[in-house]
């Protein structure tokens, strides 16, 4: 039977080769663009710096209220060897109570060593053989030596918790910070970690220190003592008379803890420090009679990690 193809026709298989061969490379598209980094979204976490001071306290009653959209206030205890003693005694007899009875959580935070123990801050100041000064100390000139209490004790041991807990970079926690408007100079960002976002609820709110007051007793709370360690050198004068006068106890460590570190300045030969800025031991300083020098000059933690 005679083939159907024609001499001058191409095989079909030869015609499928052909097209491969002669067919144009597939289309390579370009490589995406990079998008811009964008800021990573505020993660669920949000928790409250508490400090047991007025703003913090004031915090933690407009939260009670609704008014502020934070139920979990974390304190960075520095040590209960630390910590002024009417602070402690107020978290535990008034702001405890009352954050349990409007179902907010006010967590205890301590400094944890690698071993598992607890280290606080006046225990590092006193450590036997101890070079470490963390604390503000001053200077023969007045002026605050470099410290690291407020970062190791309360922005690292918050930090902790919050890593812990989920933040993260990419997932970063809310953390209010307890600064009023007449301490405005006080909010920064400048020790802002990777996994925190910062904020100032009550400078949003327009709230100064006196309404916190208001806010605290509107609540039925009495308003707490100032928040600091008891021998901070950030203290004014009449803050040391007051703690002479009322608790001339502590007055005497304070006094203690001063020379002590100096005793150990004088074996590296170096200048002693104090604990106020008028360049002589505090037992001289702070008179036992009422005068005092007027005094309205110190610094103050920045921040507002401590003082809230």
């Amino acid at each position: 039977m005679p083939s159907s193809r024609l001499s001058g026709d191409t095989p079909p298989q030869a015609r499928h080769q052909s097209h491969r061969e002669h067919s144009p490379l597939p289309r390579r598209h370009p490589a995406p663009r990079k998008l811009a980094k964008t800021k990573p979204r505020c993660g669920p976490i949000r928790a409250f710096s508490f400090g047991g001071g007025w703003q913090s306290t004031a915090a933690l009653v407009l939260a009670a209220q609704g008014k502020l959209d934070f139920e979990v206030f974390l304190f960075a205890n520095v040590g209960d060897d630390s910590e002024n003693p009417g602070t402690l005694r107020y978290i535990h007899e008034h702001a405890g109570p009352f954050a349990r009875t409007h179902g907010i959580e006010l967590r205890h935070l301590s400094r944890i060593r690698r071993d598992g123990t607890t280290e606080t801050l006046y225990g590092r100041l006193m450590r036997e053989g101890s070079r470490s000064i963390p604390i503000p100390i001053r200077m023969s000139n007045g002026a605050p030596g470099t410290r690291s209490c407020t970062s190791d004790f309360k922005i690292k041991v918050i930090g902790r918790w919050l890593k812990a807990h989920g933040a993260s970079p990419t997932n970063p926690a809310t953390v209010g910070i307890g600064i009023s408007v007449d301490e405005i100079h006080r909010a920064n960002n400048r020790r802002t970690e990777p996994y925190e976002r910062i904020v100032y609820p009550l400078l949003d709110l327009g709230i100064r220190r006196t309404d916190c007051a208001r806010i605290i007793q509107s609540a039925g709370l009495p308003v707490p003592p100032k928040s600091a360690c008891w021998f901070c050198p950030f203290k004014r004068l009449e803050a040391w008379k007051a703690l002479r006068r009322d608790d001339p106890d502590m007055f005497t460590r304070a006094c203690h803890l001063e020379n002590t570190i100096n005793q150990r300045r004088r074996t590296l030969n170096r200048d002693p420090v104090w604990l106020t800025r008028y360049d002589a031991p505090l037992s001289e300083v702070v008179p036992l009679e009422d005068q005092l020098p007027f005094d309205d000059s110190d610094a103050t933690c920045d921040g507002g990690w401590c003082f809230t």
